[in-house]
């Protein structure tokens, strides 16, 4: 099952959260998930497997007309997720190059130079949200 307990709420928080990623810095799937506490009723261990997947499947479920950065939103290993040479994944890159984001030879992003480190403490005490996992 990928989906969150509460799928609503957690596709609000993802979308939320992905707007806080400024133009030419990128975030992964994971990293946005580990600012988010599991349920009471959820398994830590769960959560950790499962909510990466969850954001993938809040940003493919952005509603039409919802301006959300989604493109900001890549693999932990620095790549677009979407099949190399497909309209999405050349789209995808084309908006990260637009904003200054520049790939390597194996199509990876320098997470030294472009990781975002999430947002302020203080956006993230006002969402009741967790520190970021750091990208490497």
């Amino acid at each position: 099952m990928f989906n969150p307990p509460n799928a609503r709420s957690f596709f609000e928080t993802v979308w939320d959260i992905v707007c806080q990623i400024p133009p030419g810095k990128v975030s992964t799937y994971g990293q946005i998930a580990s600012m988010m506490s599991p349920e009471d009723d959820m398994d830590p261990v769960r959560m950790k497997n499962l909510a990466p997947r969850w954001v993938g499947t809040a940003l493919r479920k952005t509603p039409r007309g919802k301006s959300i950065p989604w493109h900001r939103v890549i693999n932990s290993q620095g790549k677009i997720s979407f099949p190399i040479g497909s309209a999405h994944a050349n789209e995808q890159r084309q908006l990260l190059e637009s904003e200054g984001v520049v790939f390597d030879q194996r199509d990876k992003v320098d997470f030294a130079i472009v990781a975002w480190q999430g947002p302020d403490d203080a956006y993230l005490a006002s969402k009741g949200l967790l520190p970021p996992r750091p990208l490497k």
